[in-house]
């Protein structure tokens, strides 16, 4: 059974032209230059390949920056959020070079939410959630505590 799954997966591969029938394509075609096969020059054919190459690089280089930029981001919330750091992650920008910072739509994002909780910590973000709030709940909790520390000082107190 193994060896019927092994011939069949192997004839699909050589259907796909992926390989594993290389001996049946060179009695077929006669020629083994990769070149003519693409219906190209010698010359032709290495400019393409180093064009290929050279973009393949581009592509690497771009990707390794925005891992670096990504991961600098995750170092700055992680310090922002006192949350352990990470060797990957001190990795990733080490491989990304000296010039790695966080995108600056990422940056925008980060401030934008700086801002809200700066804004939420301060007075006026206090004073605007009073607001938001029911009127009645919060009477309703300040009775609830005023009965509740008279209570505990009635019961510690045998004079009041």
């Amino acid at each position: 059974m193994a060896f019927f799954m092994k011939s069949m997966i192997s004839s699909q591969i050589k259907n796909l032209g992926l390989g594993g029938g290389s001996e049946e394509k060179k009695e077929e075609g006669g020629t083994s230059d990769p070149a003519a096969a693409q219906g190209m020059t010698r010359e032709e054919y290495e400019e393409y390949q180093k064009q290929m190459i050279e973009e393949k690089m581009e592509r690497d280089a771009t990707f390794t920056q925005k891992k670096a930029e990504r991961a600098c981001l995750r170092v700055h919330l992680r310090e922002k959020y006192r949350l352990p750091k990470s060797e990957m992650d001190e990795t990733q920008i080490q491989l990304g070079g000296d010039d790695v910072d966080v995108p600056e739509d990422l940056r925008k994002m980060v401030d934008e939410d700086q801002e809200e909780e700066e804004d939420k910590d301060s007075i006026l973000g206090q004073l605007q959630n009073l607001q938001n709030m029911d009127l009645d709940t919060i009477k309703e909790k300040a009775q609830a505590t005023f009965t509740e520390i008279k209570q505990t000082a009635e019961q510690k107190c045998s004079v009041m």
